[in-house]
């Protein structure tokens, strides 16, 4: 008799210790997270093979604003492509550029413009974090501030929201890492390309289409992102580079969210 009511105190007993527990203070990075207002999505990837246009070769990174998608290319006609996040309309800017590093796990800190704008940002998050806005690889475009990067918000993808930089998932990122060389090309353009399914290797190229207006980068990521939307902070700070010709009119958005 004694045991069988031991027993049927010994659930009461464990859920009087979890409550116990829960209400204990938390260390400062557990509070952290409990405090993380951002999205619900956790990993992801949408990268898929595709056939492409044969101009550029082997090892080239295209990113195309206009797709919102990077390519890389892993033969003539083909490609890999990744879902990216793309700049604001006001931080748009195209060129050539070479992969001048590669950083895993790098840290982040803020410009002093960045400081300036917001002092409450942190002045510095390290390499490896949760919350690093440069998620866990970053590749270093020339000598500018522009980096391809993983994030720490992912739901942001697709969206429109950084300052120059772009983003892949943290598992495309680190798909795409150890495939890209030092020193290799990087075209960076608002050109949409036509791509399809590479049903088998050497599959024909799609034609690309011509040059078209920065479209689509209106969107803003408004229902949150990582830890620097609480501080109402950007992703990078660069110079403002001069737009692209035959810029249309954008609608008028609410300020992006922001998180590197």
């Amino acid at each position: 008799m004694i045991f069988r009511g031991m027993s049927r105190l010994a659930p009461l007993a464990a859920g009087a210790f979890g409550l116990f527990s829960a209400l204990q203070p938390q260390p400062a990075s557990a509070q952290l997270f409990f405090d993380w207002g951002g999205g619900s999505t956790v990993g992801g990837s949408g990268r898929e093979i595709v056939r492409f246009n044969p101009q550029y070769g082997k090892g080239q990174i295209i990113v195309s604003f206009g797709d919102r998608r990077l390519y890389f290319v892993t033969q003539p006609g083909e490609a890999i492509s990744y879902p990216i996040a793309v700049p604001r309309d006001q931080s748009r800017w195209q060129g050539i550029q070479s992969v001048t590093q590669k950083r895993e796990n790098p840290a982040w800190t803020p410009t002093p413009t960045m400081v300036a704008e917001n002092p409450r940002l942190p002045r510095w998050v390290p390499g490896g974090h949760p919350m690093n806005p440069l998620g866990v690889r970053a590749l270093y475009l020339g000598s500018s501030m522009y980096r391809i990067h993983g994030t720490d918000a992912p739901w942001t993808i697709g969206t429109a929201v950084s300052k120059g930089c772009i983003r892949l998932y943290n598992q495309d990122i680190l798909d795409l890492y150890p495939r890209v060389s030092v020193g290799a090309k990087v075209t960076v353009t608002y050109q949409t390309f036509a791509t399809g399914p590479a049903v088998a290797r050497g599959t024909g190229p799609a034609v690309a289409k011509g040059p078209t207006p920065a479209a689509a980068t209106t969107g803003g990521g408004g229902d949150g992102g990582g830890l620097f939307d609480l501080f109402g902070s950007d992703d990078d700070a660069q110079p403002e580079p001069a737009p692209p010709p035959r810029k249309r009119a954008m609608r008028s958005k609410a300020r992006s969210a922001s998180v590197e």
